[in-house]
């Protein structure tokens, strides 16, 4: 499992230009079970995307589909885990 921190690099006006395209994409890859929440940040800086994939380098290639990576609006920082608790109802996630 990975947690993937997008830090914006750019004015807001650019990130909301690209937001609807950005939505359609994680909403693809929620369909592809790569996905499993995201959100923005608070205060809104980025946002936080947990994934499900087989690999580092599977999720770098689902990354680059992503328009934020294509416009060079965002900085992404990924951290690996391995779950080994989970609150009931989340057992999925301990692959």
């Amino acid at each position: 499992m990975f947690i993937i921190s997008l830090t914006y690099i750019c004015d807001l006006n650019k990130i909301d230009a690209f937001l609807d395209e950005h939505v359609s994409f994680l909403k693809k890859e929620y369909e592809r079970g790569h996905f499993i929440a995201s959100g923005r940040k608070v205060p809104r800086t980025g946002g936080i995307i947990l994934a499900q994939v087989d690999s580092l380098e599977s999720l770098k290639a689902i990354l680059e589909l992503d328009p934020f990576h294509r416009e060079g609006l965002a900085s992404y920082d990924i951290q690996e885990f391995m779950p080994s608790m989970t609150a009931k109802g989340f057992e999925r996630l301990l692959d």
